[in-house]
């Protein structure tokens, strides 16, 4: 028998959320031949022209070898481009082919659907509320992770 029942574990329900967002965005994304993961490799390159490979593994929440795999995916179908750092030889800068640039405003447009009917199930109020709840869970499990490091530190 467990000390806390699953009713009570947040970490379920915010799981549950995020697998049913994933879910609706992959099939949202389907039409336009890109996964989540590449969609956000899309998305954070449009902000962010010829960020680094480690820069964006860190953005989008995965390792650098799992970013390598999906570089190399959307460099395969000619929607980003690499080249190596004026000054940094060794650091790789990711851009956006045109190709991938128009990925990306189908992909974006079919991805803002999801978000905005998401949205729509809540006031103005409960999304500022939700918002605001999720990023205290956040900093929460950050500073779990923070003394789980330090209390494994010899």
């Amino acid at each position: 028998m467990t000390s806390m029942p699953p009713a009570e574990r947040l970490g379920s329900y915010i799981k549950r959320a995020e697998q049913a967002l994933t879910v609706a965005k992959n099939a949202a994304l389907k039409p336009v031949g890109v996964t989540v993961p590449q969609y956000s490799v899309l998305l954070f390159l449009t902000e962010n022209p010829g960020i680094s490979a480690a820069a964006l593994a860190r953005l989008c929440g995965v390792t650098p070898p799992t970013m390598n795999t999906i570089l190399t995916n959307l460099q395969e179908r000619g929607l980003i481009e690499r080249s190596p750092h004026e000054w940094h030889r060794n650091v790789l800068e990711t851009r956006l082919t045109e190709r991938g640039a128009a990925v990306m405003r189908d992909a974006d447009t079919r991805a803002i659907r999801v978000e905005r009917a998401v949205g729509a199930a809540f006031t103005d109020a409960e999304r500022a509320t939700l918002q605001e709840l999720l990023t205290r869970c956040a900093d929460a499990f950050d500073s779990v992770r923070a003394e789980t490091i330090a209390d494994s530190t010899p």
